[in-house]
């Protein structure tokens, strides 16, 4: 028997609950690889844009600064932005913060978006398998009432495999889906904190660059 015909009698002989985690399969599949598209774009836009701002920033032309930021969809760049509109008014280093903490908490949100979807997915086709199961068993139990006994061990283990594939499939697909949340999670992560570091190194720039400023003028 090939592997194709083993999955076609695997999923005939499974009853009808098996659709439903097909369904629940691959609707966190196609979540799962959105967010996986997103989460390594967001991260590749993030580290060009910042460094492509880094030089300017180091050599203080905010005013160019702010144009790519604000032309850019990277999350870094409504960051950015929201410091330096912050600097156009006398303000100290803890109101820029707060201004670019404010773009942090827009963004934050939207990396973290349908993620966990994930992690329920996995635990709600864990629930259908065991209910598949319970299913062929009662099914399998009321059928075997009725049979002669020669033929009721035959039956009943007829019976049960089938309502073991149900309980086969949902582990095999929620293991991974576990896998897959935790990588996400990660990634998203790796990415705030990133922002972060990208946060703090503007702050200490704008007062390095103060500080210089002041003792030129000092001088």
């Amino acid at each position: 028997m090939s592997l194709f015909d083993f999955a076609i009698k695997f999923f005939q002989d499974s009853g009808v609950a098996i659709y439903f985690s097909i369904a629940i399969m691959a609707v966190g599949l196609s979540i799962a690889t959105e967010r996986y598209i997103f989460l390594s774009r967001a991260r590749a836009a993030n580290r060009h844009l910042w460094d492509q701002m880094l030089p300017m920033l180091q050599g203080g032309k905010f005013k160019d600064v702010h144009h790519v930021a604000a032309d850019s969809d990277a999350a870094i760049g409504k960051i950015v932005a929201n410091g330096i509109l912050r600097m156009q008014t006398p303000c100290r280093r803890e109101d820029i913060d707060a201004a670019m903490e404010e773009g942090m908490m827009e963004i934050v949100p939207r990396l973290e978006k349908r993620t966990h979807y994930i992690a329920t997915f996995a635990n709600v086709i864990t629930l259908v398998g065991l209910l598949g199961t319970i299913i062929g068993l009662i099914k399998g139990f009321t059928a075997v009432a009725a049979v002669n006994p020669a033929e009721k061990a035959e039956m009943l283990s007829a019976s049960i495999s089938i309502a073991m594939n149900n309980t086969a499939f949902a582990l095999a697909v929620a293991i991974p889906f576990l896998l897959i949340h935790a990588f996400l999670q990660a990634r998203t992560s790796e990415i705030v904190d990133g922002l972060e570091a990208a946060k703090i190194s503007f702050l200490n720039l704008v007062q390095r660059l103060k500080a210089d400023l002041a003792t030129g003028h000092g001088h």
